[in-house]
């Protein structure tokens, strides 16, 4: 059995339907000048009975392919957004 890949990330938008895009943070050092940058990935994960909406942080997981853009899964909210 396979370990999938989990990452947290936070919502960045919840218009579509049983879809969220989240956006997934990391720092990396610069190759040449050593300084540390954040990089931001977007991956469109399956939300589950609209569990997730904008603004919360999330943790998705790597799934099979459910669309042509789509490999992740919602899993678990770990923290709502402050209204």
């Amino acid at each position: 059995m396979s370990v999938k890949q989990e990452m947290v990330g936070t919502v960045v938008s919840d218009k579509m339907t049983e879809t969220v895009v989240v956006a997934v943070e990391r720092q990396v050092r610069h190759e040449l000048y050593g300084k540390t940058q954040r990089r931001t990935s977007k991956f469109m994960a399956h939300n589950t009975g609209n569990a997730a909406r904008k603004g919360d942080r999330v943790a998705i997981s790597q799934t099979r392919p459910l669309s042509a853009r789509k490999r992740w899964i919602v899993t678990r909210v770990v923290e709502k957004a402050q209204i």
